[in-house]
C-alpha cells in the first residue's frame, strides 16, 4: 500500500466523517493504493463508529495526547507514505497532490506551510498567527537550520520507515516540533509545499491551550537544542569571566567615568563559574542523547574519541583544585607571617578570589567527568551505549 492518511481523534463527531470522505475521495482521484487511518484518542460521542461508517479504518490510542494518537496511528499504519491531518475539516484533504509529489519523489518529510498557501478569516487567533508561531518557527530555523516557515502545521506528510527511526516519544502538542526537530537532526530530507488553513466546524473549543502548548513547544526546542540554552550563554559568561581576571589581577582599572575593583572581581569569579556550568551542562545534555539514541553521534565527538576521555577530564578538574588550593596556602602562609592579623583586603582578595574559584571550577569539571562516566556505565549495563 502506497499512502495512508492518518487523522488522530478525540470527540471529533461532528466533523470526522467528512474529513474521511474527503480523504477517501482524493485517494479514489488520484488512483492511489491507500487508507485512511482514524486513530482514536479516547472518544466518548461515537467518533468511531461515524469514522468506520464513512470508509475509515479505526485504531485505539491507549495514552491521551495530540503525540500519543498520532504515535499509535503512524504504529498501525499501512501505508509507505504517511500525510497527516486534524479530523476538524481545518485542512483540505482532497488537495494532497503536491504533498505525495514530494514524497514520490524523494521527501522524507513534507511540511505544509499554512502562511504561503492561506489562512481564512478566523481560522487562526491572532496570538497564534503573529506571535506563537512566527516565533516558535523561527526559533526552529535557528536551533535546528530548516528552511522550514511553518515548524507547528498539523498536515504533513512523511515516510513511514524513515520517521519510524526516529523514535519520537512526545505524548503531547509538542509532538509537532519533535518530529522536525529529529528529523533534522538526523540529515532526513524536509521540503515545504503550500496549505490551506481553514476554521474547524467541529462548534467547541481547540485541543490546543495558548499559552500551556505554545511553552511546551518553547521548552522542548530549548531542551533539545543545548548549544542555545547552556553552550553559548556560558561561552559568553566564561569569556567575559575570564578577561576581567586577566584584567584585574594586574590591579584596578580606573576610567573617568568607571571604577572596577576587587568587587567587580567577585562578580568575574561568579561569571566564571556560571559560565563552566552551563558549558558542562550542554556537553552533559548532548552526551546523554548520543547514548540514549535520542540524537545522532556529533563529528567532534567521534573526532575526540581517541583523546578525549573521562580519566582525562577527571585529571584536569584535579590538577585545577590543585592549583588554587597551593594559592589559598601560600595565602595562608602569607597570613601566618603576620601573626594572623588583618590583611589588606584589596591585595591579598586580589588573589583570594582567583584561588576559590579555580577549586570550584576544577570539583565542578571532576564532578562532571564523573557523572559521564556514570552515565555510560549506566546505558552499557543496558546494552545501549555506542
Amino acid at each position: 500500500m502506497e499512502l495512508t492518511i492518518l487523522m488522530p481523534c478525540l470527540n471529533e463527531a461532528k466533523t470526522v466523517q467528512d474529513c474521511v470522505r474527503s480523504a477517501r475521495a482524493y485517494l479514489e482521484r488520484a488512483a492511489i493504493d491507500g487508507e485512511v487511518l482514524v486513530s482514536d484518542n479516547g472518544s466518548t460521542d461515537g467518533s468511531q463508529a461515524l469514522a468506520e461508517a464513512a470508509g475509515a479504518r479505526v485504531v485505539h490510542a491507549p495514552q491521551r495526547g495530540y503525540g500519543a494518537a498520532l504515535m499509535a496511528g503512524i504504529e498501525g499504519a499501512r501505508g509507505t507514505y504517511v500525510i497527516m491531518g486534524d479530523a476538524d475539516c481545518s485542512y483540505d484533504f482532497s488537495r494532497l497532490d503536491a504533498f505525495v509529489e514530494r514524497l514520490r519523489a524523494g521527501a522524507d518529510l513534507v511540511m505544509g506551510n499554512r502562511f504561503r498557501g492561506g489562512i481564512e478569516e478566523g481560522a487562526m487567533p491572532f496570538l497564534h498567527r503573529y506571535l506563537g508561531n512566527p516565533v516558535l518557527s523561527f526559533i526552529g530555523r535557528l536551533f535546528f537550520r530548516v528552511p522550514i516557515g511553518d515548524f507547528h502545521c498539523g498536515l504533513r506528510g512523511f515516510r513511514r520507515d524513515a520517521i519510524q527511526r526516529l523514535s519520537l516519544v512526545t505524548p503531547g502538542m509538542e509532538f509537532a516540533s519533535e518530529m522536525v526537530a529529529k528529523a533534522a537532526l538526523v540529515d532526513l530530507r524536509i521540503e515545504e509545499v503550500p496549505t490551506t488553513l481553514r476554521p474547524d466546524e467541529r462548534g467547541r473549543p481547540p485541543h490546543l491551550r495558548t499559552w500551556r502548548d505554545g511553552w511546551r513547544h518553547l521548552r522542548f526546542l530549548m531542551l533539545f537544542c543545548p548549544r542555545w540554552l547552556f553552550l553559548y550563554p556560558g561561552l559568553f559568561l566564561l569569556a567575559v569571566g575570564l578577561t576581567g581576571f586577566l584584567a584585574l589581577l594586574a590591579g584596578p582599572i580606573q576610567t573617568s567615568v568607571l571604577g572596577l575593583d576587587i568587587h567587580s572581581m567577585l562578580y568575574m569569579a561568579g561569571a566564571t563559574i556560571l559560565g563552566m556550568q552551563l558549558v558542562q551542562l550542554a556537553f552533559l545534555t548532548k552526551w546523554m542523547g548520543v547514548l540514549a539514541r535520542v540524537v545522532p553521534t556529533p563529528r567532534w565527538l567521534d573526532r575526540s574519541r581517541g583523546f578525549v576521555s573521562i580519566e582525562l577530564g577527571l585529571i584536569l578538574g584535579l590538577l585545577l583544585v590543585a592549583a588554587g588550593f597551593a594559592s589559598s596556602l601560600a595565602l595562608v602562609f602569607e597570613w601566618r607571617g603576620t601573626g594572623f592579623g588583618r590583611l589588606d583586603p584589596r591585595e591579598h582578595m586580589r588573589w583570594a578570589i582567583p584561588a576559590v574559584t579555580l577549586m570550584v571550577v576544577g570539583m565542578q569539571a571532576a564532578a562532571g567527568s564523573l557523572f559521564a562516566g556514570a552515565l555510560r556505565a549506566m546505558w552499557t549495563s543496558r546494552g545501549l551505549a555506542p
